[in-house]
């Protein structure tokens, strides 16, 4: 009796130290690949809370998947502000279609991202990534441009999440870089 009671702990054990170790690699994958990043805590930070990513290339996916989701969240936050003037609420809207334009560039990385093999296409598929989380930094980089001329709290408050925006981009890149090694 004592026997299959010792028997039973043990695989109880042995279970529960299984998720902790699977978990832990998908932690120490994140460390190792966030830790030269441009943004090294937001990419540890941002990417250890989601799971899934087992691989370079499904973490790379992910980071961008991260970013989609943020530059939709600023997307739809700057929609609803009001500008004060005709200047602000132009640049308002320009602010939008950039941020329209870098969903556009960041759903066709994701898509060579998930195509990518490493066959005779596979430096065109990187160049391509690459191209299009460039591109969608320089969106951000050319909303905030539009306010720079400007005062106030609408400007500060485009400030805030465009850059958080871009921080999330940034580490994208520099994943999807890596997976050129």
């Amino acid at each position: 009796m004592s026997r299959t009671l010792l028997f039973s702990l043990l695989i109880l054990l042995l279970s529960s130290l299984l998720p902790t170790r699977a978990i832990a690699q998908k932690d120490d994958l994140v460390h190792r690949s966030c830790l030269h990043a441009t943004y090294p805590e937001i990419c540890v930070r941002t990417l250890s809370s989601r799971g899934g990513a087992a691989t370079p290339r499904e973490l790379a996916q992910l980071a961008v998947k991260l970013s989609l989701a943020r530059v939709r969240k600023a997307s739809d936050f700057l929609s609803q502000i009001k500008g004060s003037g005709r200047r602000e609420q132009g640049a308002l809207s320009d602010c939008v279609e950039q941020m329209g334009d870098s969903v556009e560039e960041l759903n066709k990385t994701l898509a060579a991202l998930q195509r990518l093999r490493r066959d005779a296409d596979f430096r065109w598929q990187m160049n391509n990534a690459e191209t299009w989380v460039s591109a969608a930094l320089s969106n951000e980089d050319t909303c905030l441009d539009g306010f720079k001329e400007m005062d106030g709290g609408i400007r500060s408050d485009v400030h805030r999440k465009i850059m958080n925006v871009a921080r999330v981009t940034s580490n994208a890149l520099y994943l999807i870089n890596l997976l050129d090694d």
